[in-house]
């Protein structure tokens, strides 16, 4: 979404969820029967904040307009924060909204740290997938190398034949090259 229609799109959620508020307050029985509203109205109220803190100066193209829209938006955002929660606090008691704007903060902190938690296991495996190729490959070179020395030293020992002085009883000649000696 262009940054405009996000802005909007988030005013548009936070009036939309608080209007629905203001007509079911009344007949709800518990919390969960408003409670997608209410969520409703925390995600346009994120909206604008991020659309809010996103511009921290004046583009060429927003103007002051642009600026002018982002502040009230918020504070319209805020007006209509503190609207639900006294409407909430007056129907439900005392401190109910205060409990879910702490509630939904310590949810919001647990699930960014378990995302913290996932990164960091994620990390570990790579290294561990790294660390595992690399002794991989060492192991590897390590047996070419030894295969490599072996099969030279084969090849000089075939190459070389070991010549031995007969002192002996007796010879027997097996083929050309090959002489039998007994000693």
């Amino acid at each position: 979404m262009e940054p405009i229609t996000t802005a909007l799109a988030g005013i548009a959620l936070v009036k939309g969820a608080t209007d629905a508020i203001k007509s079911a307050i009344g007949t709800a029985n518990d919390i969960s029967d408003i409670a997608t509203y209410i969520d409703q109205l925390f995600t346009g109220t994120d909206q604008c904040q991020r659309e809010r803190n996103k511009k921290s100066g004046v583009g060429a193209m927003d103007g002051i307009g642009g600026v002018a829209t982002e502040m009230i938006d918020a504070k319209l955002a805020q007006e209509k924060m503190y609207e639900v929660s006294v409407l909430v606090d007056l129907r439900f008691g005392s401190g109910t909204w205060r409990s879910i704007v702490e509630e939904r903060a310590r949810r919001i902190q647990a699930q960014k740290q378990h995302q913290k938690q996932i990164a960091i296991e994620k990390a570990a495996q790579r290294k561990e997938i790294f660390d595992g190729l690399t002794m991989l490959f060492y192991l590897i070179m390590g047996v070419v190398a030894f295969g490599l020395i072996a099969l030279v030293a084969f090849k000089a020992y075939a190459a070389d034949p070991k010549m031995t002085t007969c002192r002996l009883a007796a010879m027997e000649k097996l083929s050309n090259t090959e002489l039998l000696c007994f000693y």
